[in-house]
């Protein structure tokens, strides 16, 4: 079988959204900013909140990273990501923290089945999701690394997880 690449005009430009949100707290990298919007749009996430130190507005050297996806994610800057995660709890969302902790379950064992609405809470790329995120949570969720490393890159984290959440809520 012969393969032909499809360009961009091919793209069947879906408008579908996810019952996802994302809580992005302290991250601080441009282009670790700049892909999760691209993330987001990708895979359906029907909003992004920054909150803490990060680095919003994206920058035109981001954008392409980004490829210009903050135009399309709705997002919003947050203040307070404690009251913001409260907040969503309050609207229904179940609370999912990305962090290895004593009691965190594995990605692959977690059932989200239950979760009619998600919002996974990102910690900063030097300390993860700080202690007031992870109390504020319904449940901490990790992946399994088997390698020398305790964690990867919080894009890559991100992915993996929302990734494995969609393929839950299309179920």
């Amino acid at each position: 079988m012969q393969h032909q690449k499809l360009g961009y005009e091919d793209h069947d430009q879906g408008r579908f959204k996810y019952p996802l949100c994302i809580l992005a707290d302290n991250i601080v990298l441009s282009k670790n900013i700049a892909a999760l919007f691209r993330l987001c749009d990708a895979q359906g996430v029907e909003h992004l909140y920054l909150a803490g130190d990060n680095a919003a507005p994206i920058n035109p050297l981001s954008s392409k990273v980004s490829r210009f996806s903050e135009r399309y994610v709705p997002h919003s800057t947050v203040a307070d990501a404690v009251q913001t995660a409260n907040q969503l709890k309050q609207q229904g969302y179940t609370v999912i923290s990305l962090e290895l902790t004593d009691c965190s379950t594995d990605i692959r064992e977690f059932d989200f089945k239950p979760a009619e609405k998600i919002c996974l809470i990102l910690g900063s790329e030097a300390k993860g999701v700080n202690d007031q995120l992870l109390a504020a949570s319904d449940h901490c969720i990790h992946i399994p690394m088997l390698g020398m490393n305790s964690s990867m890159n919080v894009i890559c984290a991100a992915a993996i997880t929302v990734y494995e959440m969609t393929q839950h809520l299309s179920k």
